[in-house]
């Protein structure tokens, strides 16, 4: 079957989104052909630092014929709707509709043919659409056209069966061809298809494949480093990132003054790989920084790249001079100092939340509060043997002297020139302290803590797993989702410029991944009382800030009666809810059972905000519903609740005072109601015992014995009997059913 090419060839594409614009491009034309009647099954794409482009296997010439059914108007409806059914369906006479019946009487149905298109027509419709709305987070226009893009567009080379499709852009080029690397092979080239061009490329030193150019630049990296006794610092991020700048990678060694290896290794590695792209090397004998580096160029060099290696030298010794310089400064005063603080309280953290110093006390403040929690649950001997505190005050004084440190390296010059080493900066000049004679400081564990308590940075960081980390990062994330939550600042479903749902992610995964049992909602009413006073009126301070335009007064209002704090502080714990859904949805797990587990208490009305425990229900329910006992249940529950529900829907349902005067076993008269009351009294207090020792596979296995009772209650008893009295007891059985299920989860949330 006939094949499509397209390729989309422009001036140079930022590496950082050609992985995403590949899975746009392929997103799109996949969405756009199947709403023409194509599918795009053998679709694949490519991209380069001058091109995107897809080319799609086994595609029909043309599209399938199309027949549809519209319904119209009722037989004998008004002229006017007549005629617009008409209109719609492109029937010329109400003759040519067919008359329908159904049991709402007598319709006007058209039947409508159409013809599939050509394929290469569908794509010269849709391939311009795609264009002109690409979804580039960044995007230009060119002086040819309005067009915007990435960049300016040069050429669309598009191919079908073969045949040049011609694809309308203003000011783009539409020639059959295309060209190779800039320096090496810059003329064009005319493909036939796929095959051809990616081999005809090659040729012209063009590897259109990352992940091959990835493999390239990964094994000459290694190799080189190997030859000299050394091995590669691997860095992910970076190696996408560099497979995005080279379309023909050629990866040299570079050597670097070995008198800057003086240097904090991350200020070296930042440099390298930041401001030039580079690769570190390390010694594994020494288990040190090398004085090497790995550069990827775009050149087969004549000289085998040593002009190349030694420009690149040069760039980093001058990267690496001013390092050291900012480096030197900083390295001369203690990590605080009263003038770093009162630089902190002259940075405003959020025109409505005050300074970083406020935060700082904020975060201080709160993590004293949690420190006891996370000592109850990871106290000796669990601490790492270096450093351990013997006794919980200790380990509080800890966590206090590292909130307190922890944003002090904001205003140290070596941050100011590298933003992206905070914490880390502050980790090695208090780790200075320690070294000191005689020494200064409470611990490497503080020094870690600085560092370590923004971590995680994003989905696939690394959690902290030092408890004077742990309570540190979690008081930080708790102040700043508070914060924001006070002043109404929320993420909403395209914009979250404080990156909150990456806080809340954070919070999530430390407490689940370190099994610590912190009552979310207490936190953060702990952390609310940060914001307002005791009794959440009204509070307004005013601070001295340095805004853009020098000195200025930020004003902190929080206004919050204790109703609306707690509507905060329940609208903050559903969006925690949502982080643990994403996360237990990358796991496998259904979302619907982590709204059964979050849902308050149908009875008791409470709600359990233990992330721990929620986990642990959560697997123990998907096993039990994943059994025949758990399916069965969980549609008994449904049958039960749609009784229920119709019944008040009626005005029948069940009143307070029915509730309150309980179920009379008296008048259980069938055999099968008699056995669901018995199975009844035995499964809801055994559930409820295993819930609170937090067994809760015992729990579900409780609940699995009302398996058979249920089935035979619903074949052999009517609920909705003629005698009053009876009918009531039924329903009272059935909510008495619906309470035991609630023991363990609201199964009303429970999708099925």
């Amino acid at each position: 079957m006939p094949q499509l090419l397209l390729e989309l060839f422009s001036e140079e594409i930022p590496a950082r989104m050609q992985k995403r614009a590949e899975e746009d491009l392929a997103r799109l034309f996949g969405e756009r052909l199947k709403a023409a009647g194509l599918e795009a099954k053998g679709l694949r794409t490519f991209s380069s630092p001058r091109r995107l482009g897809l080319a799609i296997d086994d595609l029909p010439a043309k599209a399938a014929d199309v027949s549809e059914e519209k319904k119209g108007p009722r037989v004998g409806a008004p002229e006017q709707a007549v005629q617009g059914f008409l209109k719609s369906a492109g029937l010329s006479s109400i003759d040519q509709a067919q008359i329908v019946e159904d049991k709402k009487g007598a319709f006007y149905v058209a039947r409508i043919g159409r013809a599939g298109r050509a394929t290469a027509a569908i794509v010269q419709e849709i391939a311009p659409e795609i264009v002109r709305a690409f979804p580039w987070p960044k995007s230009m226009r060119s002086g040819a056209s309005d067009l915007t893009w990435v960049r300016p567009l040069h050429n669309v080379l598009c191919l079908f069966d073969g045949a040049p499709v011609k694809i309308e852009i203003d000011g783009v080029g539409v020639k059959p061809e295309t060209w190779g690397h800039r320096f090496h092979a810059p003329g064009p080239i005319k493909p036939k298809d796929f095959a051809d061009y990616a081999a005809r490329l090659r040729g012209a030193n063009v590897l259109i494949d990352r992940e091959e150019r990835k493999a390239i630049i990964l094994e000459q990296a290694r190799a080189l480093c190997a030859a000299k006794g050394l091995e590669l610092v691997e860095d992910v991020g970076l190696l996408e990132e560099v497979a995005g700048l080279v379309e023909w990678p050629v990866v040299l060694l570079g050597e670097m003054d070995p008198a800057f290896l003086d240097l904090p290794g991350e200020v070296i590695r930042l440099s390298m790989r930041t401001h030039q792209k580079y690769f570190a090397v390390r010694d594994p004998k020494a288990q040190k920084l090398a004085p090497h580096f790995i550069v990827v160029a775009n050149v087969e060099a004549k000289d085998g790249g040593k002009a190349i290696a030694a420009g690149n030298a040069r760039v980093l010794s001058a990267r690496l001079n001013d390092a050291r310089f900012f480096w030197d400064a900083d390295r001369k005063t203690p990590l605080y100092t009263e003038a770093r603080r009162e630089k902190l309280k002259q940075i405003v953290f959020h025109q409505k939340l005050g300074s970083v110093w406020g935060k700082v006390e904020r975060v201080k403040a709160l993590a004293r509060e949690l420190a006891p929690v996370v000592w109850a649950q990871h106290g000796p001997p669990a601490f790492p043997p270096a450093g351990a505190f013997a006794t919980e005050s200790a380990f509080v004084a800890a966590v206090e002297r590292a909130a307190e440190l922890c944003k002090m390296d904001l205003v140290t010059e070596t941050v100011g020139e590298f933003p992206e080493l905070q914490g880390q900066v502050g980790r090695q000049l208090y780790l200075l302290e320690l070294n000191a004679e005689p020494p200064r400081g409470e611990g490497e564990q503080v020094a870690q803590a600085i560092e370590d308590h923004y971590r995680p940075l994003g989905p696939n960081d690394r959690v902290p797993s030092d408890p004077v980390a742990v309570a540190l990062a979690l008081a930080d994330k708790l102040d700043t989702l508070v914060g924001f939550w006070a002043i109404d600042e929320k993420p909403t479903g395209s914009s979250d410029p404080y990156a909150l749902r990456r806080a809340a992610l954070g919070v999530v995964r430390m407490l689940v991944g370190a099994g610590i049992r912190l009552p979310l909602s207490e936190s953060a009413f702990r952390a609310v009382r940060a914001f307002v006073n005791v009794v959440m009126t009204t509070t307004t301070t005013h601070e001295t800030v340095e805004g853009p335009h020098g000195p200025g007064t930020a004003t902190i209002t929080v206004s919050r009666t204790a109703f609306e704090a707690e509507e905060l502080v329940r609208d903050l714990l559903a969006f925690l809810a949502d982080r643990l859904k994403v996360q237990l949805r990358d796991q496998g797990k259904r979302h619907d059972l982590v709204d059964a587990v979050f849902a308050p208490n149908p009875v008791t009305k409470e709600v359990d905000d233990d992330l721990v425990r929620i986990v642990a229900r959560v697997e123990a329910l998907d096993a039990f519903l994943k059994t025949e006992d758990g399916a069965n249940l969980l549609a008994g529950y449904k049958r039960a609740a749609n009784i229920l529900a119709a019944e008040e829907k009626k005005g029948k349902g069940l009143a307070a005072a029915d509730i309150a005067a309980g179920l009379d076993a008296k008048l259980l008269a069938e055999p099968a109601e008699k056995a669901l009351y018995e199975a009844l009294e035995k499964a809801l207090p055994a559930a409820r015992a295993a819930v609170e020792k937090e067994d809760f596979a015992a729990a579900m296995k409780a609940l699995s014995g009302l398996r058979s009772p249920v089935d035979a209650f619903f074949d052999k008893v009517l609920v909705n009997a003629p005698e009053e009295e009876i009918r009531r007891n039924r329903l009272l059985l059935l909510s008495r059913f619906r309470e035991a299920l609630s023991a363990v989860a609201d199964f009303s949330k429970i999708e099925g």
